[in-house]
């Protein structure tokens, strides 16, 4: 056996491009099964192991290490390419070269992996949404990339990056203006997060370009929001800094939501109460420790002062009717009874004197703080005529159509 091993390597040696093909193709073989062996013998029994071990497989570096066993096969051509006789110079050049460039091309893309494994780790904080980092990571996948690509295009020119690098300077200008865009967004990411502006998960509402939602995605580039109507508005990260948005993030915190609408309420319907509604509306739960001591008062003031009624004071429908309104709300289990509250009349406008209710509600959920808000219109526009007030409207098409029957009904009548 030995003899006719012998025998052979002589054959090969007298046979240049055998001998070169034998070689080339037993390298070949070799990383075929350098490879093989790494990625069904360790890959396998590494998967084996995080499978009993880790709760969540899709957050383990194994993607990760995937990619960097390409580099097995790779190192083994690069260095065993040297070993096989008769090949061209130029030829084992070339194929260290790209062995060379393959290998900086899989580790970046690893590098790369092993960043979008640590982001994904970080989301699962339970603060991760306060600071998010994946605006960070991108940046510096971009860096890395960069770099692999200058020592890519040097390993397959077979040149040093530092003569590529140097070559950078001049092209700073034309760099600045190809990442123009990149620099502007990561300098907003910065400030967006060191000032907290914006969390994963705030409401903003940014008129200008059509965004009203939830904030599902925060990235280098670009801000994605959810609107309520569920389409999704695309926001440039920069024009979160130069532009100007609401953010309901406080109000979602503080336990409250505003309520601040107004009754139009018809001018002429505002009056004196006379003694007999005044009794009248003292049924009502809301106004009997009101009534009682403001009618003393009053009466106490007038005492003092005998002469024509004119100069007497009396209570007045829409002033009773905002007392109603401010114990009603004091009542109310939706109304934050912590946070402001106050019902005021406005300066009268031509359609009406306006009644503002100013509270808060005492949960933020949209549906049922619009379920409140109703609720309380509701009963207040029932219970006005009780108050002999009326809410003020334009006359409408059955006004005008009411009108001038009552006309044609009278010149009818008239004989």
């Amino acid at each position: 056996m030995p003899q006719e091993i012998t025998d052979f390597t002589r054959w090969l040696e007298q046979h240049p491009l055998s001998h070169a093909l034998f070689f080339t193709t037993a390298l070949l073989l070799l990383a075929w099964l350098a490879n093989w062996l790494t990625k069904h013998i360790l890959l396998r029994g590494l998967y084996r192991l995080v499978s009993f071990t880790a709760n969540d497989q899709e957050l383990t570096p194994l993607p990760v290490i995937a990619r960097l066993a390409n580099v097995v096969p790779a190192l083994v051509l690069s260095l065993g390419i040297k070993v096989v006789p008769e090949l061209p110079t130029a030829l084992v050049t070339v194929v260290e070269n790209v062995c060379g460039a393959f290998v900086v091309l899989t580790i970046a893309l690893a590098i790369g992996g092993a960043l979008n494994w640590g982001n994904a780790l970080y989301q699962r904080r339970p603060d991760a949404h306060l600071r998010p980092i994946k605006g960070y990571v991108q940046v510096a996948k971009i860096v890395i990339y960069a770099l692999a690509t200058i020592l890519i295009i040097a390993s397959l020119i077979d040149r040093s990056p530092l003569l590529l690098l140097s070559g950078l300077g001049a092209m700073a200008a034309v760099l600045m203006l190809i990442f123009q865009d990149t620099l502007l967004s990561l300098v907003a990411s910065v400030q967006l997060s060191s000032n907290d502006m914006v969390r994963v998960g705030d409401w903003i509402e940014m008129p200008q370009l059509n965004a009203d939602g939830g904030v599902i995605d925060i990235a280098l580039h670009t801000v994605k929001v959810q609107n309520w109507d569920k389409t999704i508005t695309t926001i440039p990260t920069k024009r979160l800094i130069s532009d100007s948005f609401r953010n309901w993030r406080g109000m979602s915190e503080s336990g409250g939501r505003r309520i601040k609408r107004s009754l139009y309420l018809d001018q002429t319907s505002v009056r004196f109460l006379t003694e007999n509604e005044c009794r009248d509306l003292g049924r009502f739960a809301l106004l009997q420790e009101y009534l009682p001591g403001k009618l003393a008062e009053i009466e106490a003031w007038n005492a003092g002062r005998p002469g024509d009624i004119v100069n007497h004071r009396r209570l007045t429908n829409i002033g009773t009717f905002r007392t109603y309104i401010e114990n009603y709300l004091r009542h109310h289990p939706g109304i934050h009874q912590e946070m402001t509250m106050m019902v005021r009349q406005l300066a009268p406008t031509a359609d009406g004197v306006p009644l503002e209710l100013y509270c808060f509600t005492s949960t933020v959920a949209w549906v049922p703080y619009e379920g409140i808000q109703s609720d309380i219109f509701d009963h207040l526009l029932a219970i006005l005529p009780e108050f002999g007030l009326r809410v003020f409207q334009h006359p409408s098409g059955a006004d005008m159509r009411g009108m001038l029957a009552r006309q044609a009904g009278i010149a009818h009548a008239a004989p």
